[in-house]
């Protein structure tokens, strides 16, 4: 383990990026013989949002992870894994809410919970993907990103997105999936979503890929830790 933490050493000075793992990568494989190599990094990484209405300002946390593979070929794949906490409200639920007060008179809310995209994109050689440009795919996917600041007129405008963009999980899947796969730097992906349910017991979960290689895993095996 120590060899490890000398390598890392060796890059001490230089600014960390994905490109970086590379170099780390290939040096930490010629130092101990191997013949390949991996690393992944997890971090949490600010982003300055604007609340909907109000114009106020906080830092929004992404839970992020850079990751580098050196297979026994030398070739070199950086992978990006990032979370995306939004809030989905079921259209099922909108739309007995609706009927309910259209027909019977009665005061019915519909259901709505926070959930969790976990995005993971295999980044194409030569190209540099930025997290905010990631953010910024799954928020044009998505568009009912948890807020940071809120006062009353930032709830009402996040009830009013929250109905005009109800979702089912499966509909979110595939909204990230078109947003990921229009992006040319994005060579492969997998996606997944997790619904926690304020109406079951259980949670709701969606995942998809793009598949073009059938090697790249984004360890969606274990969801326990999917959601908040």
């Amino acid at each position: 383990m120590s060899r490890i933490m000398r390598v890392f050493y060796d890059f001490k000075d230089r600014v960390f990026t994905p490109e970086l793992l590379e170099e780390v990568l290939c040096e930490y494989k010629h130092k101990i013989g191997s013949s390949r190599a991996r690393l992944k990094l997890s971090f949490s990484y600010p982003i300055m949002k604007k609340s909907l209405r109000s114009g106020l300002e906080g830092w929004q946390y992404y839970n992020v992870a850079y990751e580098g593979v050196l297979d026994d070929l030398g070739r070199f794949r950086k992978i990006i894994h990032f979370d995306f906490v939004y809030s989905s409200a079921c259209p099922c639920s909108a739309e007995l809410s609706e009927h309910a007060r259209s027909e019977r008179n009665i005061y019915a809310v519909p259901h709505s919970q926070r959930s969790k995209a976990r995005v993971s994109v295999e980044v194409r050689g030569g190209k540099i993907l930025a997290v905010e440009d990631l953010q910024q795919l799954c928020l044009n996917a998505l568009l009912t990103e948890t807020q940071v600041m809120v006062k009353r007129e930032d709830e009402q405008a996040f009830a009013e997105l929250n109905g005009a963009q109800t979702k089912f999980v499966e509909d979110a899947a595939r909204l990230l999936y078109e947003q990921l796969d229009s992006e040319s730097r994005i060579f492969d992906f997998q996606v997944a979503c997790a619904h926690l349910e304020s109406l079951h017991s259980h949670d709701a979960v969606a995942v998809i890929n793009k598949g073009v290689d059938k090697g790249f895993s984004g360890n969606f095996d274990d969801f326990r830790n999917l959601i908040c």
